[in-house]
């Protein structure tokens, strides 16, 4: 029982920091974007240059990165559970 309530609260826990954390970096690139927008002096629509940008961004190697919030937490629970119990 103590299992199940650990697993349901620390999924609980990190869907809301992976939540925010993927938030703040999708503000971080789409300020990074706008940065870009105004240093080049582009021409046309700026906001279909950051949509574009977003888009790519959402693919990229670093939006997926950031599951490792899941991973990471996880995986040193369950080698501390081995090393406890079997060790």
């Amino acid at each position: 029982m103590a299992l199940l309530r650990l697993t349901v609260i620390g999924f609980i826990v990190l869907t809301i920091i992976y939540v925010c954390l993927s938030l703040y970096s999708r503000a971080v690139r789409r300020c990074k974007l706008r940065a870009e927008w105004d240093e080049e002096g582009m021409t046309g629509d700026k906001d279909a240059f950051i949509e574009q940008g977003l888009q790519e961004y959402d693919g990229s190697l670093r939006r997926k990165l950031i599951l490792g919030v899941y991973i990471v937490p996880v995986t040193c629970v369950a080698i501390l559970i081995y090393v406890i119990n079997f060790m």
